[in-house]
């Protein structure tokens, strides 16, 4: 059971699709950015300050929070890439269970099955903050079969 993955020719299907996610990540991101030097610039013509400029602070907040998002979007996507190239793309990292390609489609870059998701508590929630799950700690639900 431990040798389960997706067909090579599955992962050659998954690697193209990521890459086309990753390429429109990428220009999305540097729209983003335009955006946002665009909206610096606008400021800086603009000496005078008035009630506006609340707003311009909130879409600029906005804009570099959508900035960040999309980073970390492309970094999830290039670590599916490795995934892929490593063969183990596709397996969930909480069960070692294939992710349903359908979900896979949907997000690419998923590690979890949707059944691991449901079962996270909330502080796995932000992987960042969790640090590598080594799965010793998880409560087992009787499956030591």
């Amino acid at each position: 059971n431990t040798n389960l993955r997706y067909s090579d020719d599955d992962l050659k299907v998954f690697r193209e699709l990521i890459e086309k996610k990753l390429e429109q990540a990428r220009e999305e991101l540097k729209s983003l950015k335009e955006s946002l030097d665009n909206h610096n610039d606008s400021l800086a013509g603009n000496k005078s300050w008035n009630m506006e400029e609340g707003s311009d602070t909130t879409e600029m907040e906005y804009l570099m929070n959508q900035i960040s998002r999309q980073h970390q979007y492309i970094k999830n996507l290039e670590a599916a890439l490795v995934r892929v190239e490593n063969k183990t793309y596709g397996i969930c990292r909480v069960t070692g269970k294939l992710i349903p390609k359908e979900r896979l489609r949907l997000v690419p870059h998923a590690t979890l099955s949707v059944e691991a998701k449901m079962n996270r508590k909330p502080e796995e929630t932000n992987p960042t903050l969790a640090g590598p799950s080594h799965g010793d700690e998880a409560p087992s639900f009787g499956s030591e079969d």
